[in-house]
């Protein structure tokens, strides 16, 4: 693989795959992280000289030009982020855009519009693909991936791009990305470590599968820990939980002991009524969870525990809040997670947008080593699978 710092890009125009796929109200950006995380990439690009062609994709128009998903309001957030003019064109293909990057000067941005105005751009027909994505890369002389967050998937300006142009590499946020995550799972700093929370234990099962074995400790919390506590043969009352996954849950306590991976539930929790509830019927519960309520966060005992078990650790990669977060009275198990981990002093990898949330609502998102711009492409990386994104920039490397 290739990457941005070993390439001289003076005099080059470069096509630039972002992740800019950000919240908006009406017409304003209202969190920009995705767009902050790619200013290095583009100022190196500008600084040294080189052209930068923006192309990423907003929401889901599903091969049709609707307003409501134009990125106007994200060229002129850039705009300002950047200090310099970001004139967006009409499409991200065709002669008025082929004018538009012929006219462009070293030191200059044009960004295209949504990507998924197009649906070739998401087609299932590999054909297809490679055709519009000749048409992204036309008149080019670089194509640079940066946009770990569709990483995952199969789209053609993140897996037929990378192929059709001159040259293709990594930017510096992918880069950071690789070097942390591919170096968590596969030489990481011991004891390590993983938290995986969340509501669903089907949505994590292929992950905590593939961890089993390589890491040395496995906290699970969320509604997730429902499923194994009912595993085990602890009543929850009305708590979320996956019945049909109790075999699966079991299979996974059995193997972990056989595969030297200590797993961690939590064994205290908070209780309410319903999710919605304004605070908590029962702080601090042990034992089966009555009828009638419903495990909602991981309590104070738990996460004493869980400090424990952190204490020490070389390596720790969190996945999944600790509890319904959304709702301030159930939000004090993730924050006292991500607390937790921090004063650990591991290397600590964050990855999911639920957990991101937590971090910085927790205000700690300085003190994590690093944050993964990632939601699916994260997981996908823990679940052991490979890439399209990051293959299709290994195979551009040896043609």
């Amino acid at each position: 693989m290739l990457y941005l710092k070993d390439i001289d890009v003076s005099g080059k125009k470069a096509l630039i795959r972002v992740d800019y796929n950000v919240p908006l109200d009406g017409t304003r950006v209202t969190d920009d992280t995705r767009i902050r995380e790619s200013l290095p990439t583009l100022r190196h690009i500008l600084e040294k000289g080189g052209a930068a062609v923006i192309c990423c994709h907003l929401g889901q128009p599903k091969g049709e030009v609707k307003p409501e998903f134009s990125l106007a309001p994200v060229a002129a957030h850039l705009a300002g982020m950047l200090g310099m003019s970001v004139p967006l064109a009409a499409d991200c293909v065709g002669p008025d855009v082929r004018a538009k990057v012929d006219a462009l000067k070293g030191g200059e941005v044009l960004m295209l519009e949504n990507l998924r105005f197009h649906k070739a751009e998401t087609s299932k027909d590999a054909a297809e693909r490679t055709a519009f994505a000749k048409e992204l890369v036309a008149g080019l002389d670089l194509y640079v991936s940066d946009a770990f967050g569709v990483s995952h998937r199969p789209n053609a300006s993140v897996t037929e791009a990378p192929l059709a142009a001159p040259k293709a590499c990594a930017g510096f946020l992918m880069e950071k990305e690789w070097l942390y995550l591919n170096g968590a799972l596969k030489s990481p700093k011991r004891p390590f470590v993983a938290v995986s929370g969340g509501s669903k234990v089907s949505s994590k099962l292929g992950i905590l599968k593939n961890l089993l074995g390589k890491v040395d400790h496995l906290i699970i919390g969320g509604a997730m820990a429902n499923t194994f506590r009912l595993a085990q043969g602890i009543d929850m009352g009305d708590s979320l939980v996956e019945k049909d996954l109790l075999d699966e849950a079991k299979a996974i306590l059995d193997s972990a002991a056989d595969m030297r991976t200590h797993i961690h539930l939590p064994v205290d929790f908070v209780l309410a009524k319903e999710f919605k509830a304004d605070k908590a019927e029962v702080a601090s519960h042990t034992g089966a969870v009555p009828a009638g309520l419903m495990a909602l966060d991981i309590g104070p005992k738990s996460i004493i525990a869980f400090a424990h078990t952190l204490k020490g650790a070389g390596t720790v990669v969190w996945n999944g809040p600790m509890g319904a977060f959304e709702n301030p009275a159930f939000a004090a198990g993730s924050i006292g997670m991500a607390k937790a981990i921090v004063e650990c002093g591991a290397l600590s990898i964050v990855g999911g947008g639920d957990t991101d949330a937590v971090v910085h609502a927790a205000h700690l998102g300085d003190k994590f080593s690093f944050i993964s711009t990632g939601g699916g492409s994260f997981l996908e990386f823990l679940e052991g699978k490979e890439l399209p994104g990051f293959k299709a920039l290994e195979d551009a490397a040896r043609k």
